[in-house]
């Protein structure tokens, strides 16, 4: 099995400091809606100025670089431990070339590793095996601190809004958690949604679906239709641009569905910032692409 741990560090490199294409075209768009010499356009003009900076100078492209999230598909018959170290070691090193800041602060006791390693759970990575033939594949996000804070999950039925289980009061919870989040998740933002599961299964699926590329739809036509009501409604609520007003408020939103018990339904919502931190590495062979 090879030595991965200088191509993870480029991994890591990328995620940081180069927004994807794809995010970068979107608030590109945000911007030509907004008025012009409005707070909401030089927010996000000096957002896209930050972007481009970044890219130049590799440098992050905010100063939280955020809870480092691995997603590993792994082809039968390699070393998960093995990965996992080589992860770790990478993201040492990417932390000590100052392309991500030192973020894994014991809870118990208040004290920085320094390193962004901590204990088993410090980066969060998450392994599935795939056949034999099939590459490699590494993904990426950073999941900054002000957007999690503002992150909800409800209990269904919600009764303060009057929110029962089902698809509409999925949109109501939805727009509450947006509302009450304000600037406070430096807006535009992107919204994983997931509908179902248990407690810790919905947080998870709502992460996980925000690795999708902007403009993926869930296949199931009624959730694609609440996926585009909601991020149409929530850019009429007049938040705005990091909470300054305007039109654009979220970029996207993507759902998801898990099952669940007859007694629960829970709605878990993930605000992912507009520094939409996330890369994929593939390796087939000895070849390795990043997307």
């Amino acid at each position: 099995m090879q030595d991965l741990t200088h191509e993870i560090l480029e991994l890591i490199r990328l995620t940081s400091t180069d927004l994807p294409a794809d995010v970068e075209l979107r608030l590109k768009q945000a911007l030509t809606e907004e008025e012009p010499g409005s707070a909401a356009s030089e927010a996000l003009e000096t957002i896209l100025k930050n972007v481009e900076l970044s890219r130049l100078n590799s440098t992050p492209i905010c100063q939280d670089t955020g809870t480092p999230i691995f997603y590993v598909h792994y082809p039968e018959g390699w070393s998960t431990r093995q990965l996992k170290s080589q992860i770790r070691a990478a993201l040492a090193e990417a932390t000590k070339r100052s392309f991500m800041r030192p973020n894994a602060v014991d809870a118990i006791y208040d004290k920085n590793s320094g390193n962004n390693l901590g204990g088993e759970d410090f980066p969060s990575i998450h392994f599935e095996e795939v056949d034999k033939d099939q590459p490699l594949t590494i993904q990426l996000i950073l999941k900054g601190g002000g957007c999690e804070n503002v992150g909800a999950q409800y209990s269904m039925p919600y009764n303060p809004l009057g929110a029962g289980r089902d698809l509409r009061g999925v949109r109501k919870v939805v727009l509450d958690a947006v509302y009450k989040a304000q600037g406070q998740g430096c807006a535009p933002g992107i919204l994983g949604v997931a509908i179902g599961g248990d407690r810790g299964s919905s947080y998870i699926k709502s992460k996980e679906v925000l690795f999708e590329k902007m403009g993926t739809r869930n296949p199931d036509p009624n959730v694609t239709s609440l996926e585009e009501r909601l991020t149409r409604e929530a850019n009429q609520l007049g938040i705005g641009p990091m909470g300054f007003g305007g039109k654009t408020t979220v970029l996207e939103t993507k759902i998801t569905g898990l099952h669940r018990l007859p007694a629960s339904y829970f709605v878990s919502i993930s605000y992912m910032c507009w520094a939409y931190r996330r890369r994929k590495m593939i390796v087939n062979g000895n070849q390795v692409s990043y997307e």
